[in-house]
């Protein structure tokens, strides 16, 4: 495989969890000398606009899946081919935690942070979510939203879509799955940007890291096949 693809997608997933995570960790609840942070819609925006400028600057190169949910749902629908998926998945896996490691150093650059304390930006459910939702409906949240940001995804990116507009569908689209999620798990939509933070949370974080990979995976794959079987067109499809 080119190694320019999958130093791409580990490029564009470190800069997605160093600015979506590090909006949450560093700038979410408190501003120094402000009492003032950017909130929920903060952190959402800085989601969006992460995957936003990072498909612009990396897409050319990989296509700019950044995600291991839109990766394997893209194999689903017929639009990525599957002997390419495991090299994609490893380099956003190590783009996410990489990420996660620079953000502990900076976080930790003042006193009395505490990262496991923190939760670290980490996706939970139960006592770990922020809103102290269930299981089963962290379960379906993400299973949901990652159905629907595959459905823009292969929407946005048709042949017939108008030319350079893809990426501004897609990071609205996740600015707006973090908008209705974010109470919910935190939003994750994305296993390997829930692994970084994990790793580094540890604890019921790490236990709970499984549904955040089982659900996106869920997700996308059965958003990329409705979007395949209702709306898709055969010339979107790969060549096998």
């Amino acid at each position: 495989m080119d190694p320019r693809k999958l130093g791409a997608e580990a490029i564009g997933t470190f800069w997605l969890v160093l600015g979506g995570c590090g909006s949450a960790v560093l700038a979410a609840g408190f501003m120094p000398d402000t009492n003032l942070g950017i909130g929920l819609v903060g952190v959402a925006l800085a989601f969006g606009l992460t995957v936003l400028t990072g498909a612009y600057a990396l897409g050319h190169v990989s296509g700019g899946h950044f995600n291991p949910a839109v990766t394997l749902g893209l194999v689903a629908g017929k639009r990525f081919p599957a002997a390419d998926a495991v090299g994609y998945i490893v380099a956003q896996v190590v783009g996410a935690v990489v990420a996660a490691g620079v953000l502990a150093v900076i976080a930790t650059g003042v006193d009395g942070f505490d990262i496991a304390e923190s939760g670290f930006a980490a996706n939970g459910f139960g006592d770990q979510s922020p809103g102290g939702y269930s299981l089963l409906a962290a379960l379906v949240c993400e299973i949901v939203m990652t159905a629907m940001f595959l459905v823009v995804i292969m929407g946005a990116t048709r042949k017939s879509a108008p030319g350079g507009t893809a990426p501004v569908a897609i990071g609205l689209a996740l600015t707006l799955i973090h908008l209705i999620s974010i109470p919910v798990t935190n939003t994750s939509v994305n296993p390997a940007r829930s692994t970084g933070p994990a790793l580094f949370a540890g604890g019921d974080y790490l236990v709970q890291l499984w549904l955040f990979w089982l659900a996106p995976i869920v997700g996308g794959a059965l958003g990329a096949v409705i979007y395949r079987a209702l709306l898709g067109e055969a010339e979107d499809d790969i060549e096998t």
